[in-house]
């Protein structure tokens, strides 16, 4: 059954493919080259930028925030898609090969989204933006935890539990602030 939920977040991941794909014919795959650690730190500096522009209630650079939540999600994915080709030597993918990649791991992320909201009724439809935006952080935090520890967690979630998560909050914030009607 098609929901509000699975209707908007289908509308926000849309945009950000669609955005995945330009950016892949423009600059090829060049993220292949980075490590998950890199990724990370790509992602920290989106959120990082997020949360400043909230604080300060201002801000110098023109760009939206939304366009870094559409960042910290397809960065995610990036990441998501490393680890799937962790075996794969090929720097340039073509986007006709990374799709369907792109795709599992928005279906399995949804998914996740779907179970959770089952269980906590779309409290993150009561929750702000700012604490959100906090949450990705904390969730950073906690990656670039594991990374340090190599990967290896005692009774947490591992690395792709937490991109997942991320990627759900940022698709949270962007229906919040409006952009799957943009």
């Amino acid at each position: 059954m098609e929901t509000k939920t699975s209707n908007e977040y289908k509308q926000v991941i849309g945009r950000c493919k669609e955005l995945f794909q330009k950016k892949t014919i423009d600059y090829g795959t060049s993220w292949r080259i980075m490590r998950l650690s890199s990724i990370t730190d790509q992602i920290f500096i989106k959120a990082q930028r997020i949360r400043s522009v909230q604080e300060k209630g201002s801000q110098k650079i023109s760009d939206p925030i939304e366009d870094d939540f559409i960042g910290i999600i397809n960065y995610c994915l990036i990441a998501l898609i490393q680890i799937s080709l962790k075996d794969e030597s090929r720097m340039e993918i073509p986007f006709e090969e990374l799709e369907p990649i792109y795709d599992q791991w928005v279906a399995k992320t949804k998914g996740l989204l779907e179970n959770k909201n089952h269980d906590y009724g779309e409290a993150w439809r009561d929750m702000r933006v700012s604490s959100m935006t906090d949450i990705i952080l904390m969730k950073l935090f906690r990656l670039k935890q594991i990374e340090d520890n190599e990967g290896k967690t005692l009774v947490s979630e591992g690395i792709e539990a937490n991109y997942q998560d991320m990627i759900n909050y940022a698709v949270f914030c962007l229906i919040k602030l409006g952009y799957h009607h943009a």
